[in-house]
Order: structure tokens, then sequence, then C-alpha cells
């Protein structure tokens, strides 16, 4: 049984960047036992990305 994190990064209005730095966030993650397992990073009006979304899974009860 796995448990789930889902960690949202607005991104910018111009160019569709990440506001935050996202190996930073996956690199905490990953010391409290979080695997990355997915980046989505659906479009908005303009095509760039509205927002990117960040998925961690880990194995339930695996606390660090």
């Amino acid at each position: 049984m796995f448990e789930y994190k889902f960690v949202r990064i607005p991104a910018t209005f111009w160019g569709g960047k990440p506001k935050s730095d996202y190996r930073k966030i996956i690199t905490e993650h990953a010391q409290q036992g979080w695997r990355l397992i997915q980046i989505f990073a659906p479009t908005g009006s303009s095509y760039l990305p509205a927002y990117f979304e960040l998925i961690f899974e880990r194995p339930k009860g695996d606390t660090v």
C-alpha cells in the first residue's frame, strides 16, 4: 500500500516557468522518504503551463 502527496507549484504568467525551485522541493521530499513519480503541467489558455504538480509516493507508514 502506498500513500501519495501532491505539491503544486505556480507558474509565472510570462514564460510559464515554475515560481519555486522544483529541484529543492524534490530533494527535500526524497529526504523524507518520498519518491517523485510524475510532474504534471496542464496548459492554460495560452498553451503555457498554468502550474506544475509534483506527485510523490512512498510506502504507507514509512516516515523519516
